[in-house]
């Protein structure tokens, strides 16, 4: 399958920074996420910045063999695009658009997304917090043709920051729903409450990066401070 996962990962962010290097089961943060999904390693490119800050990003990936593209900083909709080119995308590839602040993302749940996707006659499917996930288990799905006419034909700066929003406004969208609502849950890293209780949480999973999401949200439910670490995280309104 002509698939390309595509995360996006930067070393400057303001409310964190340097998040995604930071010390997470003995490795980083990002090398978690990594882990996480394992059965798209092939798969998985790293679309990093080029404004200098990015060379521990850049270091990882070769380290651990992971394709990576360094481009535009802000302009995260180009980096998108110049990440699936360099790598011989073309109009039929799918792309799943994913973000560096997720380490504890669920590669099942993407493939099912895939699936859904494929399946399914919209343009574009994601699986999010909308649709009864927690937060920091987001993916997008949707192809090279549609990444291609919007970095033509996007305008504004949300729509070339945040990669879809421009296919959102002008193709099919669908949601992959969860079978249960567990939009309760954050657990994307935004901010030091946050980081505090993913660390709580990987510790109460024993250190692991293998466990299924059934064992995840169990986790959860036998342990609910962890949740209220970083409740009043989730009242203030973020973007990716």
């Amino acid at each position: 399958m002509n698939l390309m996962i595509i995360i996006q990962a930067r070393m400057t962010s303001t409310r964190l920074p340097a998040k995604v290097m930071l010390p997470l089961c003995g490795k980083t943060v990002l090398e978690i996420m990594l882990d996480r999904l394992a059965p798209f390693h092939k798969n998985i490119i790293i679309a990093t910045t080029d404004d200098g800050s990015q060379t521990p990003i850049v270091q990882l990936c070769e380290t651990l063999h992971v394709k990576h593209f360094e481009g535009d900083t802000d302009d995260v909709l180009s980096r998108y695009y110049h990440s699936a080119i360099k790598f011989d995308a073309d109009d039929a590839t799918i792309i799943v658009r994913c973000t560096s602040d997720c380490p504890l993302i669920d590669a099942d749940i993407i493939k099912e997304t895939i699936e859904f996707y494929k399946n399914s006659d919209a343009e574009y499917v994601c699986a999010c917090q909308n649709s009864g996930f927690p937060r920091g288990m987001d993916s997008e799905v949707f192809s090279f043709k549609q990444l291609k006419e919007a970095y033509q034909n996007a305008s504004t700066p949300h729509q070339k920051e945040h990669v879809t929003p421009y296919i959102k406004e002008n193709v099919k969208c669908a949601s992959y729903k969860n079978t249960q609502d567990h939009s309760k849950y954050r657990l994307t890293l935004d901010e030091e409450d946050d980081y505090k209780a993913i660390t709580e949480l990987y510790a109460k999973l024993g250190y692991r990066t293998d466990f299924s999401y059934e064992e995840l949200i169990a986790t959860l439910e036998k342990n609910p401070n962890i949740y209220e670490i970083n409740k009043h995280v989730e009242q203030k309104k973020y973007t990716h």
